[in-house]
């Protein structure tokens, strides 16, 4: 078997949030997250509720674990010999740390994959700032840390919407027979600032359009295989600003409240925004929005997410081989599905921006 060239790559670095491993970690974990916005410790505390009905932690790390073991599998079975790192946003690893020991491994060059599918400040750019401020922290160390350029988002990619088809397909089956053929697809996302979607992508709304898009596409998927087209609709769940500030509505809860009104019969949770189970999904659906489902009566079963599901590690291994061919002037093959490009390898100058003020950045035309 000849190995796929994804040269002039010499390492992998798997880009994720983070998030508490213990109770002591919660308010700790929560003001990394919110520093600089002025938020006070005991709202802080009230958010952090939600990791204690799950003992304190978090279980975003250990899918990351588990994403890594499965991606290390799937590049040696493809006859790559690559060392896979990992560093987090907000908690251990941190990214300066990761670098730094990528820096005294002697890696000069890796391709970077952020745990975030979908185009936004939050979702692209604001990782792009902690990459910078990580490799500035270690330069200050005396090291010198590695070139990095992100691989494209795969929020359209085959092998996360595959993923994503074949659990909604699943979570169908689950309902009550009498009430599956007319159950409402709901596809669930993290919500944001409306100004930040307004501002996402080189032309604004990207971060909105692309779920519109992949959940378009896993409708008609579903419909291939079922030979019914199920109603849809995109929703949000997590807010977290002030009440003042305009977030991406609506709520899960109030959708799903809206609907059982309508007469609507079931429905099913996609969380096409989420890429494993995290804190967003475990509380903000299978908690809450699950409850309200109970609450109001309507059968609701929720999907799961894209994981280790072999076709989404798969992905990685693809978007390092698509990125490197690219850099190194050979044709370059894209995949992708729902009729939209693919979003581009290096960002473009004020792509997503930071409307609190520029900040450096790597991975992009304003780096």
């Amino acid at each position: 078997m000849t190995a796929p060239d994804v040269a002039p790559y010499d390492a992998l670095l798997l880009v994720s949030f983070g998030g508490p491993e213990k109770p002591e970690d919660v308010v700790p974990f929560l003001e990394n997250v919110t520093r600089g916005r002025g938020i006070p410790r005991e709202r802080l505390e009230e958010v952090g509720e939600h990791y204690f009905l799950f003992g304190g932690k978090s279980p975003i790390n250990d899918q990351n674990r588990a994403f890594l073991a499965a991606l290390r599998e799937d590049l040696a079975a493809a006859g790559l010999d690559l060392p896979v790192y990992w560093g987090n946003r907000n908690w251990d690893p941190y990214l300066a740390d990761t670098l730094a020991e990528m820096a005294r491994d002697g890696v000069r060059r890796a391709a970077c994959f952020f745990t975030s599918v979908y185009s936004s400040y939050s979702g692209c750019r604001q990782y792009r700032e902690n990459l910078a401020e990580a490799s500035a922290a270690v330069r200050e160390q005396g090291l010198e840390p590695p070139v990095l350029d992100r691989l494209r988002l795969p929020y359209n990619h085959p092998g996360f919407a595959e993923a994503n088809v074949d659990a909604t397909l699943a979570a169908l089956a689950e309902l009550p027979t009498e009430v599956r053929d007319g159950a409402r697809l709901v596809f669930v996302t993290h919500s944001i600032p409306t100004a930040m979607d307004e501002s996402a992508g080189p032309d604004g709304h990207a971060y909105t359009r692309q779920h519109h898009a992949i959940a378009e596409h896993v409708v008609l998927r579903v419909q291939e295989e079922t030979g019914r087209r199920h109603r849809h609709d995109v929703v949000f769940c997590s807010r977290s600003g002030p009440p003042h500030v305009p977030w991406l509505e609506p709520d899960v809860n109030d959708h799903l409240r809206a609907l059982q009104q309508a007469g609507e019969g079931a429905a099913v949770l996609v969380p096409i925004g989420f890429v494993s189970d995290h804190m967003e999904v475990i509380y903000d659906l299978d908690t809450e929005a699950l409850a309200t489902a109970e609450e109001i009566g309507m059968p609701v079963t929720r999907a799961a997410t894209a994981g280790v599901d072999p076709r989404f590690v798969a992905t990685v291994r693809d978007l390092l081989v698509e990125r490197a061919a690219a850099e190194t002037g050979r044709d370059v093959s894209r995949a992708t599905v729902g009729g939209q490009r693919a979003v581009h390898d290096r960002c473009p100058a004020h792509c997503c921006p930071n409307l609190r003020g520029p900040l450096p950045t790597l991975c992009g035309a304003d780096a």
